[in-house]
């Protein structure tokens, strides 16, 4: 992708491999004039964000629905995002996403992508970073490709719930057990023939390989595919929205003090394709 400078709709890389920053108002946004473009560059750069647009939940919810098929959330059409259980009373399911991780790993059909605008910043951290996970398969050297592209990984709730609560009571663990497993693809070829790497914090293990094997491959890979040239860290502003392709992308948010008030708003788009 190159940068491109329409006098209502101008677009920049953020790196080589990941990442472009839109500046348009949104007024541009929720006319859908550019949401074929929009999803082009999804698709190319994983990550999109579009500085200061001040979404109201109404408006964020609008322009989500010019990009795909809207997904309401378990209690509205916003998930907002907080560690204060007034504002959000998942907050400690929240704590998981300190871990990278693909939302839907649990589900046939993941998500396709998710947004986030920016209500309140946190007084230090709380940046959210993504990778690509395309661009990693893709760098593989093809004889590692070779040797992984028909390896098959448990996911479970459980494994994910591990990193935040490494020590569970046997109640807590069950009631995370009861989520089940799911076996997916190591390497996803996606409807378009690309191939990603299906990975995060809820992969248990690699189908048929010895345990401890099994988990260094999975870390190894995660390295792999967070290093830098895959990798963008986004500091947010009040005001921003970004916006991921949750099928060729991990993410994760950074740590910040539990007890601010950091606040992001989330909207989603139904999943179109399944793990394959």
């Amino acid at each position: 992708m190159t940068d491109t400078a329409d006098e209502e709709f101008k677009v920049r890389q953020v790196k080589p491999l990941i990442g472009a920053i839109v500046e348009a108002d949104k007024q541009t946004l929720l006319g859908g004039n550019y949401a074929a473009r929009i999803r082009e560059m999804l698709d190319d750069r994983g990550v999109i964000v579009f500085s200061q647009t001040h979404f109201t939940d109404e408006e964020q919810v609008a322009f989500t629905r010019t990009l795909g098929k809207f997904v309401p959330e378990m209690h509205g059409d916003v998930f907002k995002i907080s560690m204060d259980k007034k504002i959000n009373p998942q907050a400690d399911y929240v704590k998981g996403a300190f871990y990278w991780h693909i939302d839907g790993t649990m589900q046939k059909v993941p998500l396709f992508a998710s947004m986030l605008t920016c209500k309140k910043t946190a007084p230090t951290g709380g940046n959210t970073e993504f990778c690509n996970t395309y661009a990693a398969w893709d760098a593989l050297p093809d004889d590692e490709k070779r040797q992984i592209e028909s390896l098959r990984v448990v996911h479970s709730f459980v494994n994910s719930q591990l990193y935040v609560e490494p020590e569970p009571s046997l109640s807590l663990y069950d009631e995370w057990a009861a989520y089940g497993t799911n076996e997916l693809p190591l390497v996803w070829t996606h409807t378009s023939g690309r191939k990603s790497l299906v990975l995060g914090s809820t992969a248990d293990h690699v189908v048929g390989m010895a345990p401890l094997e099994s988990r260094r491959l999975l870390l190894r890979l995660r390295d792999w595919a967070t290093q830098e040239q895959f990798s963008l860290s986004h500091s947010w502003s009040i005001g921003d929205t970004v916006l991921w392709d949750n099928t060729g992308t991990m993410h994760r948010a950074m740590a910040y003090p539990l007890d601010c008030d950091r606040q992001m708003h989330r909207t989603k788009l139904e999943g179109e394709e399944a793990f394959s």
